[in-house]
């Protein structure tokens, strides 16, 4: 032990301070380190966001030693703060039920459970995987949008739970795979007849679909452009003749036969057994991508947060 560490000092060049911490500061910590965010516990206390830093900076001082290293978006719990959120816990929870003030420090209390993610993975995956929370009293507050605007939202608070088509990067966000998407590219049969069907793209590349309009959700074409690298080893030269910032939509446009598009095969599965979509490639690798469930670290003040998480994993087995 150092002569500062003798002496209590700490690394933040304060002595810590003597007695029991107060019960607020200590709530104000737990709601912090269960949010992952200053911001995300002033909401969750009904506090300003001075305040609660203010709190958490006078913690650390009391303590001696700093909680949470911050971050451009949010915190991130050091080693000691979650050892002493994990001994806090449980006792302020409960003395919360006591008096009545289940939503301090983040405590547990059956809220809706924000849950936001892509549009067409939260209606035809995710949000009927969960029909059987509901019916026991669990409530839900779905949200759709683009992953990195979501994932921003998270951080800030305004979700418990996002579907992320990316890994997020950083420890301020906690990701679990949930499922992998195959893309494959598709028309429909009157579509694909007009460029000599798959054999002919077979035959001679994908130079055979020049011309034809190309159906996508953004004007970057994130997907198609990965197909292309992935399958066909070269760039995508054609530009979207139509976006639609919905999955589902773009698979309308297509199956109307108004041009191609790659999408995930669980959204075109229905089609393709149809006959109402054509496969234009079916290559032996096609390209996946992995879909995580995203949260902030630490336990969750809302604990039907942990039901629905769990049951979306289960669930993304299957899928």
């Amino acid at each position: 032990m150092s002569d500062r560490e003798s002496n209590g000092m700490t690394g933040m060049g304060q002595t810590a301070a003597t007695g029991p911490a107060d019960l607020h500061l200590l709530r104000t910590f737990l709601a912090v380190h269960r949010s992952g965010s200053f911001t995300a516990a002033a909401r969750l206390l009904g506090l300003s966001q001075p305040t609660v830093t203010t709190q958490i900076r006078a913690l650390e001082r009391r303590l001696g030693r700093e909680l949470f290293e911050r971050q451009a978006r949010g915190v991130v719990a050091v080693p000691f703060a979650d050892a002493l959120a994990a001994r806090v816990a449980a006792p302020l929870d409960e003395l919360a039920v006591v008096t009545g003030d289940e939503g301090a420090a983040g405590a547990p209390a059956a809220r809706p459970v924000r849950l936001a993610g892509p549009a067409e993975l939260l209606c035809l995956r995710a949000l009927p995987a969960l029909a059987p929370l509901v019916a026991e009293g669990v409530q839900l507050r779905a949200s759709t949008g683009l992953t990195d605007p979501l994932l921003d939202e998270l951080r800030s608070g305004q979700h418990d739970l996002v579907i992320s088509t990316t890994r997020p990067r950083g420890r301020a966000l906690s990701a679990v795979p949930l499922m992998d998407e195959e893309f494959v590219l598709v028309a429909a049969p009157v579509v694909a007849e007009r460029v000599g069907g798959p054999s002919s793209l077979a035959a001679h590349g994908p130079g055979v679909l020049h011309g034809l309009p190309l159906i996508t959700y953004a004007e970057d074409l994130p997907i198609a452009r990965r197909y292309w690298r992935h399958v066909f080893g070269r760039r995508l030269g054609c530009p979207a003749a139509v976006t639609v910032p919905d999955l589902r939509g773009v698979l309308a446009v297509v199956a109307s036969g108004a041009g191609f598009s790659v999408l995930p095969r669980y959204l075109c599965a229905a089609g393709l057994a149809s006959g109402a979509l054509t496969l234009l490639a079916d290559p032996e690798d096609p390209p996946i991508n992995t879909a995580y469930l995203v949260q902030r670290p630490g336990s969750a003040a809302n604990p039907h947060v942990a039901l629905v998480r769990d049951s979306l994993v289960r669930a993304g087995l299957s899928w």
